[in-house]
């Protein structure tokens, strides 16, 4: 699975006249926000190479719960169903497909009903079984063709997990591919007869089949992405976003080309999409196939309505799509983490995984672990793991006021118990008053360390993003003299002193400031090597 882009997915497969059809009641004719709200202001934050590169760490259920779900995917059931139903041995053709007197009664045994369609049903559900290897071809000494149940059956329908999410996970593999070959260029059948052997249309075949591969793994990355992020319970995306996420670049507003390219890839990615949802990778809510009926458009005089807007299409990745792209991420190479593997020690172990490692969602990690602990033990043990003057530390501090905010009220006691620490008193202070206590003023000395400390744990968070630091210099508490004011600060004993003067020197926009702070930062770093 490639890393994604926010390069232009070509789309040689969008059918031309499709395009047309839907080209006045698609997002081509619409403003983005009016049709999708909040999430078209959902934009790729990250840098391209970051990108590709860093994967949300995520949560998945327990192993028991994804392979229950892969085992109630009726796909899934059927194959299995089929399988025992071959016990002990049933007559396929030469190339193990059900012979046709078999496939009305494989229909009414996965209750699919009669006819046609039923028998085509049962067909893909035992090729699936065959695909498998939840059934074994094999001769006869009288040169019969026969399937017998194969040994991934039994712990399969008992419900153990690893051979339940190693099928599902098969089974996924295959629907995934299947489904970018199905968007391939197909030719019309005149062109296709008389291009039989050209190896151009061969070739034109194929460089579409990897281009809709590589479009529908950049989708399910995005889809990943975003459910990493989402609220519970907010992880369905409308299709045109997903299309506009994958299409428009960076910092751009999509203009008319754009929303058109949009339209063109939501109907490219529909039917895939559709594919995809019968193995339980997504839930999909198709496009409306009576919005091309339509003369006027759903949009009205004002703002789409939620069941409007659905019309164009959702999609969200379910737990066991979340399950299958990771494990494919992790094939390519990719590290994609899971909630919850950095929770797992004591609390100095997991604010110092935390603080040292750029992909992890601190806060999901730090539920983790308050979860089943007592809270005012655990607000305890961070407060402490949180001392020290490493490089670390000042993420470290930061990290327990934030776990502090989550235990609440119950943190108190432990608060209280280290108002005088020189480190953490003028943080705990401030949360204390937040949480309506009353507290005396820490000392002129504290205030500085602690306003640096802070400071410095943004410098080292943020990244360096520039609106962040540009916030907290505003709020900097600089009088009418900043001589005076840098001149107490660059003599606080912090290891980041001097970093963090100089950032208030480069980005403060008063130039009196700046210089001050510049000048301080010398003196800080001079302090620091003398």
């Amino acid at each position: 699975m490639s890393g994604r882009s926010s390069s232009t997915p070509d789309n040689p497969s969008a059918d031309p006249a499709d395009s047309a059809a839907a080209e006045r009641l698609l997002p081509a004719d619409y403003d983005l926000a009016d049709l999708y709200g909040a999430f078209a202001a959902h934009g790729q934050d990250e840098d391209e190479d970051d990108a590709a590169v860093l994967v949300p760490p995520i949560q998945l259920p327990s192993d028991r719960e994804l392979a229950e779900a892969a085992l109630a995917v009726p796909l899934i059931a059927h194959a299995l169903k089929l399988a025992r139903w071959a016990a002990p041995h049933r007559p396929v053709d030469e190339f193990g497909d059900l012979v046709g007197d078999d496939r009305a009664p494989a229909a009414e045994l996965l209750g699919l009903g009669e006819g046609e369609e039923a028998e085509v049903e049962a067909v893909r559900a035992w090729s699936l079984a065959c695909d498998l290897d939840l059934v074994e071809i094999g001769t006869t000494e009288a040169g019969e063709h026969v399937a017998i149940p194969g040994p991934d059956l039994e712990p399969a329908e008992a419900g153990d997990e690893d051979t339940v999410l190693e099928l599902w996970l098969t089974a996924a593999g295959i629907v995934r591919e299947l489904a970018a070959e199905a968007d391939s260029l197909d030719l019309d059948d005149e062109e296709a007869e008389a291009e039989e052997d050209d190896e151009e249309r061969l070739a034109a075949v194929e460089e579409s089949r990897k281009a809709a591969a590589e479009l529908l793994d950049e989708a399910l990355q995005v889809l990943y992405e975003t459910t990493a992020f989402a609220e519970p319970g907010e992880e369905t995306v409308p299709l045109g976003v997903l299309a506009a996420l994958l299409v428009v670049p960076e910092g751009e507003e999509p203009d008319e080309e754009l929303l058109g390219d949009i339209t063109d890839l939501m109907i490219t990615l529909d039917p895939m999409l559709a594919d995809l949802a019968e193995l339980g990778l997504v839930e999909h809510q198709p496009i409306d196939p009576e919005l091309f009926e339509e003369e006027d458009s759903p949009v009205g005089e004002g703002e789409l309505s939620d069941e409007e807007s659905a019309r164009f299409g959702l999609v969200r990745l379910t737990p066991l799509g979340q399950f299958a792209v990771r494990q494919w991420l992790l094939e390519e190479g990719y590290d994609a983490p899971l909630v919850g593997e950095l929770a797992q020690g004591d609390a100095e172990s997991l604010l110092r995984a935390i603080s040292e490692t750029a992909n992890v969602l601190p806060e999901r990690e730090v539920l983790v672990w308050l979860a089943g602990r007592d809270p005012e033990t655990a607000a305890r043990e961070l407060l402490e793991a949180s001392r020290g003057t490493d490089p670390y530390s000042p993420v470290r501090r930061l990290l327990s006021l934030q776990a502090l905010e989550v235990i609440g009220e119950a943190a108190r006691p432990a608060a209280v118990e280290v108002l005088d620490d020189p480190e953490l008193g003028g943080a705990v202070r401030a949360w204390l008053h937040g949480q309506g206590q009353q507290v005396a003023a820490p000392e002129r000395g504290v205030v500085l360390w602690t306003l640096v400390d802070g400071f410095a744990a943004q410098l080292l968070t943020s990244e360096g993003e520039a609106e962040v630091l540009h916030r907290l210099i505003a709020e900097l508490p600089v009088t009418d003299n900043p001589a005076s004011y840098f001149g107490e600060l660059w003599r606080v004993r912090h290891p980041y002193t001097a970093d963090v003067l100089e950032a208030i020197g480069e980005l403060h926009l008063n130039r009196t400031v700046a210089k001050e702070a510049r000048k301080a930062a010398f003196k800080a770093r001079s302090q620091q090597s003398g």
